[in-house]
């Protein structure tokens, strides 16, 4: 891992355990996605159906044992099936023995498949936990954004509405025009319309973040500063280059791919096999004319099978391998392709919303400074009404850029740490309790020898989010 990794990592971690017990804070909000949420833990049941593949492909190697038993009884003979003696019944049974030992290649090609496909199982639960962190913190700052538009859009509504009375009364005593009127009451009404769409969208942020999340948000604390981010978008590709998860895993699949090609060349190769068997017979009832009622019988030997036509199946099955693996390879160009283009892009919106948040911090001052002196310069009579209600509409845009600006470069940025492989639960340190183990499960089922064992049903992790109101009427959670 490089140094930079290191240190953008550690940044990360003293950053996000900042924060106060009064609100939710970022780190809360992760912890949650990370603990219920539907698309992180079925990538993880996923995950477990790749380990259980390997098992798969190693019960191919083992002794295969079966037993075979039955009473059977005799009904018509004749000619020379008529050897006289008892028609049964009879009880016969035997246990054959089966041991693969040399298989053209296949099971060794279909186990290293398996596990490389772990590996890319693993890649892949990487990336969606970057995936959801990222798009957790983007939920987050969308409902901070929101918030803010409409705390600044309700503000604008009571100054406009307090100008409509001023210019009112002014109009009273003849100081104002009925157009100063007009045009103060067409502006407090888009003022409303502003502020009703803006709680709209807010309503939709906190619904998004309630899904991603998995509750409502509670008042949210600022986020905490970003680690510092690669000076470059060279270096910031470099670096996404080397720990994209999703890059890791289609190079994981197409390794995968090749041992599928290698595995379909071995069923052209002969194959053999250690074989035992024993049987017992056993004449239950009537006349056996001297024989013994009952034998046994045991045998072991090597069973060679050596294909020598089949129907062209084998190179069916190597071309469509082969063909399986080049389209790996192609997907591998295209993730590739997606990774450098993720990093740049992040990287210029970040440096792009950097020095918005600086233009408008200087725009927003000076639109103070302007709405200040419109107001004092329409007292004298040297600014109109529409003068003072254009400078309070720009004053509104520039903040609302500002603050607009500011959710962009946070989202920007730590989309830029999850391009680079950095916005991953190792990498945030996460305190919502021991992280998931992907390698409790493999040891626990990739070498697994019995026939029988199980695992309960499954019971789903993520929380729901329907709240009682929102239940159909007669309708339980558990019958849904």
């Amino acid at each position: 891992m490089p140094v930079t990794r290191h240190l953008a990592i550690a940044s990360l971690l003293v950053a996000l355990a900042a924060g106060t017990a009064s609100a939710d804070t970022l780190r809360e909000a992760l912890v949650s996605t990370y603990n219920a949420n539907p698309t992180l833990t079925g990538q993880r049941e996923t995950l477990k159906s790749a380990d259980a593949g390997v098992a798969v492909a190693r019960a191919a190697g083992r002794p295969q044992v079966s037993a075979t038993v039955g009473v059977t009884r005799d009904l018509t003979r004749s000619g020379r099936f008529d050897v006289g003696g008892s028609k049964g019944p009879f009880l016969t049974g035997g246990v054959d023995v089966s041991y693969p030992l040399f298989q053209g290649g296949t099971v060794r090609n279909n186990i290293e498949a398996a596990k490389t496909r772990v590996e890319a199982g693993r890649a892949v639960l990487r990336a969606v936990e970057g995936d959801i962190f990222t798009e957790a913190v983007a939920a987050y700052m969308d409902v901070i954004r929101d918030r803010a538009i409409v705390e600044l859009n309700e503000n604008q509504v009571r100054v406009l509405g307090t100008n409509l009375e001023a210019t009112r009364d002014r109009f009273e005593i003849g100081d104002v025009t009925r157009t100063d009127v007009a045009q103060s009451e067409a502006r407090l009404s888009l003022g409303r319309s502003n502020l009703t769409t803006a709680q709209g969208r807010l309503a939709t942020s906190e619904e998004n973040y309630r899904r991603v999340i998995g509750k409502r948000p509670d008042q949210l604390q600022p986020p905490p500063p970003l680690p510092p981010l690669p000076a470059t978008a060279d270096q910031a590709v470099q670096i996404a280059l080397a720990n994209n998860a999703d890059l890791i895993a289609v190079t994981r699949q197409a390794e995968a791919a090749n041992f599928d090609v290698r595995s379909a060349r071995g069923s052209r190769l002969p194959t053999v096999s250690a074989v035992a068997s024993g049987d017992y017979a056993n004449t239950i009832s009537g006349d056996t004319q001297g024989i013994p009622r009952s034998g046994t019988a045991t045998s072991v030997g090597v069973q060679g099978r050596i294909p020598l036509y089949q129907g062209g199946l084998p190179a069916a099955r190597i071309r469509q391998a082969q063909a399986l693996e080049g389209e790996t390879l192609e997907r591998r160009v295209a993730t590739e392709r997606a990774v450098v283009a993720s990093a740049r892009s992040a990287y210029a919106v970040y440096q792009a919303a950097t020095n918005a948040i600086a233009s408008n911090q200087v725009a927003v001052s000076a639109n103070e400074l302007a709405l200040e002196g419109a107001r004092a310069e329409n007292s004298v009579g040297t600014r109109t009404i529409l003068d003072v209600l254009n400078a309070e509409q720009e004053l509104l845009n520039s903040q609302v850029a500002l603050v607009t600006a500011r959710r962009d470069q946070y989202v920007a940025g730590f989309q830029l740490l999850n391009a680079m492989g950095q916005a991953e639960a190792d990498d945030l340190g996460l305190d919502g309790g021991p992280l998931y183990d992907p390698l409790g499960n493999y040891r626990r089922v990739a070498g697994s020898w019995s026939d029988w064992s199980s695992d309960p049903r499954h019971a789903p992790v993520a929380t729901s989010t329907v709240t009682p109101a929102e239940q159909p009427q007669g309708v339980t959670p558990a019958s849904r």
